[in-house]
């Protein structure tokens, strides 16, 4: 029942559609069937008829020229769209992708980063957004989101992933990435947001730890977007502010750390300018989350060295 109700709903919704047409073509039906069984019409009506069946056809094409305008129109419209979207974002390669993340930090006082251990954040981003913060007296707003150290099975997954991508391009500096790696490496990330929010007062920090294994980096200034890969032969994205795919990322972004373990770096043990591996395990517990039993005084120094010390992975 309610499908025979549907099709005649459809039906009616037609015939209006195209009344011009159901009408220019009963008339012509009425007219000829009443033409051909009897003498009834007369000739004038006969002619009168015709021309207004004729009348009637040339509205019905009128009126489907106008439909067919307003749909080229908002087919145009479409596409206009469609090409401003892609407007949106600029593709980086090589030396780009350092010359654009550069060009980001000159003017802002916002950084959101989610990625997998952050590595360049805590070589270039970091030091370099406060000391400019430093020498403005401006306040400075980090949000970090990195996979969890603590999490061993997401830091072999990571370690894994980097290696695939690795031994497609027989890159073996890359190829060195382990899960042990990876923990000292996301611990380190860690370990350099407490080092400079003990350095500067105005900087707001956070750190978010992920259980999830990220496949792109996303740098997130006040200007831009930048989106970047693992793999330096594949295209990186710049998305300039003000466009909607800038406003979609960041809502993505804090989804994102809503969902992952926020670390309270609030009543931190003190971190001398060259930390002692007990400043920084204490460090760690204060923050809840210990070092491995495992690790030695070696690897806790390994960490300082990755912390404070680390090189830029877009330095050729």
């Amino acid at each position: 029942m309610v499908q025979r109700v549907g099709r005649v709903e459809s039906g009616v919704a037609w015939v209006i559609r195209n009344l011009d047409v159901v009408i220019a073509v009963g008339l012509g039906l009425t007219i000829g069937m009443m033409d051909v069984f009897g003498d009834v019409i007369s000739d004038d009506v006969s002619s009168g008829a015709t021309l207004l069946v004729l009348g009637t056809l040339a509205v019905g094409s009128m009126t489907e020229r106008l439909r067919r305008k307003s749909d080229i129109e908002e087919a145009s419209a479409d596409t206009r769209r469609a090409l401003e979207d892609l407007a949106m974002v600029r593709s980086l390669s090589g030396d780009e992708v350092g010359d654009a993340l550069e060009e980001a930090r000159a003017q802002t006082n916002r950084w959101y980063f989610k990625g997998g251990t952050g590595t360049y954040l805590r070589a270039v981003t970091l030091p370099r957004c406060v000391a400019s913060a430093t020498r403005q007296r401006a306040q400075l707003s980090v949000k970090i989101d990195i996979i969890n150290p603590a999490d061993e099975r997401t830091c072999a997954a990571y370690a894994r992933f980097r290696q695939t991508f690795a031994r497609r391009r027989n890159d073996d500096a890359a190829y060195a990435w382990t899960a042990d790696r990876t923990r000292k490496e996301a611990y380190a990330t860690v370990l350099a947001a407490c080092w400079y929010r003990q350095r500067l007062d105005t900087l707001e920090i956070s750190v978010h730890l992920s259980s999830g294994v990220p496949t792109l980096r996303f740098d997130l200034s006040e200007s831009c977007l930048i989106i970047t890969q693992d793999d330096p032969n594949r295209v990186n994205l710049l998305v300039p502010r003000g466009r909607p795919l800038y406003d979609y990322y960041v809502t993505e972004l804090h989804q994102s750390r809503e969902q992952a373990v926020r670390l309270d770096l609030r009543g931190i043990a003190p971190l001398g300018d060259e930390p002692t591996v007990d400043e920084v395990r204490a460090v760690f517990d204060d923050v809840a989350l210990p070092l491995p039993s495992v690790f030695g005084d070696t690897d806790v120094a390994e960490i300082i060295d990755k912390a404070l010390h680390a090189e830029d992975p877009y330095r050729r």
